[in-house]
């Protein structure tokens, strides 16, 4: 047991004697009275934090008041000690982020980059006629996913009583923690600090257990909801940012100030600090949502785009607020990261990083799209907090598919014009369109492209079934997964059901989950019921299997009726229009044109067939998509120019969009004038780049 307690408690400091007054008896100002709760607040912390910038060193004191929620006695606590993972090279995390092949650090990692977390001390505390209890003996380390005895991400302490439903435990802990040179956007680059996941923090605790996974390189969090009062002690150069809202502030003897947060009805506490920052304030105002006090955290060398970030901010929040439900919690810090800090793209509880460069035009994705997607994420992860260590997607994919609706509804026809070369061969818009189904999409049905999003997961489309565990995936694999797998389903399921129809599924998730931890079928659920009908059989391919999807056009003729056609006989496989008796008229003549459209993959949706003649008329046939494939036979007086599968581009889940089109007589000259036009726009817009710098 003794070599267990070293083993966690950790050996000498740097600090000295600053870890003594740590051990003195626990005392914080008491909390800010909250408001009426809109969340359990089952796990609520007060925390005093010391910073010093030169060790790159945390101490820290936390009062847990933690209520047992669930039907089942708690026999021990666990926390989630996330710096470990950056302990040394054999943690978990360390591992996979090897495996993916990615580096957020950019350099080899030196003795001073890595991070940990200790725990010094843990206490619980008498409440009535119980008495306390010191738990630091009995804390060990747990690798519950993985078995590895290098990995200490996960604290585990066993309680003397158990916590019964409906009651609540008080536990002090005073801890240590060493700032990492920056892994996974938290931690250092020179005087520039962005801290997040950062103070021990309690598991959940749900269907008779803690779900506390190990920090795995390819999730991220999961937490209870609760009540947080926070005061940082930071030198006074330094302009600090952080969850809640700045409820005091002393200035100290030594040069320092502590600052004090408060924030209600949230599952973490995240903060930052520079002496680089420039401060920047304005208000979001629209009809019908409540205001939201933004407040901007900027590179001086960006100041140029401060208003880019406030008007991306504001067409999230008006959107988001108006088609899933209001943002709660009235204030909102946005953090311009430092360069090269690693910090940039995150989101946490009323404060996200964005990310911009030094030279940047509109149009290019920052910081107009990071800034839209992080403050979705107060909505999809903030208020619905679901599992981000089994279910990701249910955040990042349903937030990636508002992002891109939202970045359409509001910078639409400010995009800058995207050059698609049409060859001069292709005569006419029509015969285009056959050849460039996924060029012309964005523009003939100004909706929102998904077309990166379809290369990101073509790769990964059949590597795994999306019910399995987020933290299973391999580490390569997560991301094309849970991002853009989701947003392509996600949009399919508009273009099938219609906005009128989604939307009021997404809104009643919303209502029914915020502030609480919902699975999957919470979500399937609430579509279908606002749908009106049951979308299991569409949930049971995108999600419940690893089934990809590709419709093609696998033949097409046109030749006057009299010439034998590809199938005569009558058969289920077959789709016959008008007749020739139906259409002919006297001395003209009538083409019998037939289409053979396939299903080269398993899944299965129901699509359109479109068949579009010489004389511009066109017709379009449904087919259910379940067979292996199917004719469609035509009689009327024009022959065929093309035919389409899914000419509206629904499933976008489709694998492969160039075999969803031919032409019955193919273009001359093509490949080659294709090829030497693309190289030379190329060329151009590769003079043109560099001649900016001249």
């Amino acid at each position: 047991m003794a070599e267990q307690r070293e083993r966690v408690i950790g050996a000498g400091t740097a600090l000295g004697a600053g870890v003594l007054l740590l051990l003195a008896p626990f005392s914080i100002n008491a909390q800010v009275e909250p408001e009426t709760p809109r969340s359990p607040r089952n796990a609520n912390y007060t925390i005093d934090v010391r910073l010093d910038p030169e060790l790159k060193m945390l101490e820290g004191r936390e009062l847990l008041v933690w209520r047992n929620i669930q039907e089942t006695p708690a026999t021990e606590l666990r926390f989630h000690l996330y710096w470990n993972g950056w302990r040394n090279s054999q943690s978990t995390w360390m591992r996979e982020d090897r495996f993916r092949g990615r580096s957020d650090r950019g350099k080899e990692i030196g003795e001073e980059d890595w991070g940990w977390c200790r725990v010094l001390a843990m206490r619980q505390l008498a409440i009535g006629e119980e008495p306390g209890a010191d738990l630091t003996p009995g804390l060990h380390y747990a690798s519950p996913d993985d078995g590895n005895s290098n990995d200490r991400t996960v604290l585990v302490a066993p309680l003397a009583a158990p916590v019964e439903p409906g009651e609540s435990i008080e536990v002090e802990l005073t801890w240590q923690a060493k700032i990492p040179r920056t892994f996974a956007r938290t931690g250092f680059r020179g005087d520039y600090f962005f801290l997040a996941h950062w103070f021990p923090k309690l598991a959940v605790f749900e269907g008779g257990g803690w779900n506390a996974h190990q920090y795995h390189a390819g999730t991220e969090y999961y937490s209870d909801y609760g009540f947080y009062d926070v005061s940082m002690t930071v030198p006074a150069e330094f302009v600090l940012g952080a969850t809640g809202r700045e409820v005091g502030r002393r200035e100290n003897p030594d040069g320092t100030i502590t600052y004090r947060h408060v924030q209600e009805d949230v599952h973490a506490f995240t903060w930052t600090l520079s002496p680089d920052y420039q401060v920047l304030e304005e208000r979001f105002e629209e009809p019908g949502l409540p205001p939201i006090d933004m407040r901007l955290l900027i590179q001086p060398e960006h100041l140029n785009q401060a208003q880019r970030h406030f008007e991306a901010a504001r067409a999230a929040f008006r959107l988001y607020g108006t088609w899933y439900g209001p943002y709660p919690y009235g204030h909102v810090t946005i953090v311009d990261p430092a360069y090269g800090s690693g910090a940039g793209g995150m989101e946490y509880p009323t404060l996200f990083t964005a990310g911009t460069r030094l030279f940047n035009p509109f149009g290019g994705g920052s910081p107009e799209g990071v800034t839209i997607h992080e403050a979705g994420h107060q909505f999809w992860y903030g208020i619905v907090g679901n599992n981000e260590f089994e279910h990701a997607w249910l955040d990042e994919g349903l937030n990636t598919f508002s992002t891109a609706r939202v970045h359409h509804e509001a910078y639409g026809a400010r995009l800058p014009v995207k050059r698609y070369f049409m060859p001069p061969g292709i005569r006419g818009e029509r015969r285009r369109r056959a050849f460039f189904p996924v060029l012309l999409e964005g523009f003939r049905y100004a909706r929102p492209v998904y077309g990166h999003r379809l290369e990101r997961y073509r790769p990964d489309a059949e590597s795994d079934r999306q019910d399995t565990a987020t933290y299973l995936y391999h580490p390569k694999t997560g991301a094309s997964l849970s991002y853009s797998k989701t947003a392509l389903w996600l949009a399919t399921l508009e273009r099938y059901l219609g906005w009128e129809k989604l939307q009021p599924g997404m809104a009643l998730f919303f209502d029914r989950w915020k502030f609480g931890h919902p699975i999957p079928e919470d979500f399937f659920s609430a579509v279908s019921e606002a749908a009106g009908e049951d979308l299991g059989w569409f949930f049971d391919q995108v999600y419940r299997s690893s089934e990809a999807f590709d419709y093609a056009l696998d033949a097409v003729a046109s030749e006057p009726a009299e010439v034998q056609g590809l199938v005569e006989a009558e058969s289920e496989m077959v789709f016959r229009g008008p007749t020739t008796e139906d259409t002919k008229e006297e001395g003209e003549t009538v083409y019998r044109s037939e289409v053979v459209a396939r299903r080269l993959r398993g899944g299965v949706f129901p699509v359109q067939v479109l068949m579009a003649f010489e004389d511009g008329s066109e017709v379009r046939r449904p087919w259910d998509g379940k067979s292996r494939w199917r004719l469609f036979v035509e009689e009327r007086p024009s022959k065929l120019e093309y035919a389409m599968v899914d000419p509206d581009h629904v499933l976008l889940l489709d694998l492969d969009r160039t075999n969803n089109s031919r032409l019955l007589e193919p273009a001359a000259r093509f490949p080659a004038m294709k090829w030497a036009s693309r190289w030379l726009i190329w060329l151009e817009d590769y003079l043109a780049t560099w001649s900016f710098f001249l």
